[in-house]
């Protein structure tokens, strides 16, 4: 078998180790409760939230943060 996991083990603590399906799960998770969205703008805001929040937990220095008015 190529994965062989506990029984025991919390399957929250189970995580993929591509970084990219996991920031997706991360905005799929956050982003399920509000539903819609008004317009592409505030997506963006979100995206750009969680992409930064995650990055920040696992210590990814990001090079510049923008703001609304850059």
């Amino acid at each position: 078998m190529f994965l062989t996991i506990p029984l025991d083990l919390d399957p929250t603590m189970l995580r993929t180790t591509n970084a990219i399906e996991r920031r997706f799960r991360e905005v799929k998770r956050r982003t399920r409760p509000m539903g819609t969205f008004s317009d592409r703008t505030s997506m963006d805001r979100i995206l750009f939230a969680v992409f930064i929040d995650e990055n920040r937990k696992e210590g990814v220095v990001t090079p510049f943060l923008l703001t609304q008015n850059s």
